[in-house]
């Protein structure tokens, strides 16, 4: 449920195409982070002193989550939304595995890498099929620009890897779900304040600009990273972000539906590699897998 409405961004951020991507960034997971922390307070006061004792695990939470939507808009931004998105989002399930190999020395199972090498594929697919069927109304791209957004969609692939590892670790070490979410999160807003001071002003241009920013900050952000936050504390981050790829998926749907985009065939088929590496990844198996480590049942 949290990917349908991330799904939702960049078609949202069609009504607000004046803003740049550092102020949508900041606005959406800005407000997003600090109303976790606000609405988590009673949870926070409690866990506080658990909080401290793992405060370097906050500290890369947070700052990983005032990285990700800068490097994420910006990436779309230079390198075009299809490949700023395979790059980022496709990658992330890429980065949780390594980040949870040598920080945790977990092995993955065959049932997972198939899972989220199917889904990683149909990923592939279906970004190649929305650049084919691109109308390139903005214009041939400069190679430098398109070389510097997939380098930054990895930043932001690579990050959310890292702020989904370090909320799932502050929950394993017995610290609630709202509250490590609200900890992280929080953080990462008040970093992302400066960064909205100094580029929000186009928000505040226009009511549909300022609806937009609300939205994004309110539903995908904010419902979204709390449904999120359920669910990692649940399964494992790599799962997590490998189910995270129907997120394009949606944003490729709608953006057919609404924005009037075309989709190919080829992208329909991409599409449901998507949906089926998922069906591997969250149909319970006959028997559970134990990790190493930490003793939790994985599907």
């Amino acid at each position: 449920m949290a990917s349908v409405l991330w799904g939702t961004t960049g078609t949202a951020a069609t009504f607000a195409s004046h803003v740049g991507p550092l102020a949508i960034g900041a606005a959406a997971m800005g407000i997003g982070g600090l109303l976790q922390a606000l609405t988590a307070l009673p949870l926070l006061r409690t866990a506080r002193l658990a909080l401290l004792r793992h405060r370097s695990t906050v500290l890369l939470g947070g700052a990983a989550v005032a990285v990700y939507p800068l490097a994420f808009y910006s990436s779309m931004h230079l390198a075009g939304v299809t490949a700023g998105t395979v790059v980022s989002i496709g990658s992330a399930p890429l980065a949780s595995a390594v980040v949870e190999r040598f920080a945790d020395g977990r092995r993955f199972s065959l049932r997972w890498i198939a899972g989220a090498g199917t889904a990683i594929a149909g990923t592939v697919l279906l970004c190649a099929a929305e650049a084919a069927a691109a109308t390139g109304d903005d214009g041939a791209r400069q190679p430098g620009a398109v070389v510097a957004g997939v380098l930054l969609g990895l930043v932001a692939g690579t990050t959310y890897a890292l702020y989904s590892w370090a909320a799932h670790r502050l929950m394993n070490r017995g610290i609630p779900a709202r509250a490590a979410m609200g900890a992280t999160f929080g953080l990462g807003g008040l970093l992302l304040l400066p960064v909205l001071a100094a580029t929000g002003a186009p928000l505040l241009a226009s009511w549909p600009a300022a609806a937009v920013g609300l939205y994004m900050a309110l539903v995908p952000m904010f419902a979204g990273y709390v449904l999120f936050g359920r669910g990692l504390a649940r399964i494992l981050p790599s799962t997590a972000t490998t189910i995270s790829l129907v997120e394009p998926v949606v944003a490729a749907a709608l953006a057919a539906l609404i924005v009037g985009e075309r989709l190919l065939p080829a992208g329909w088929a991409g599409a449901a590699l998507v949906l089926a590496g998922l069906l591997v990844l969250t149909i319970p198996a006959s028997s559970g897998t134990l990790s190493r480590r930490t003793g939790h049942t994985t599907p």
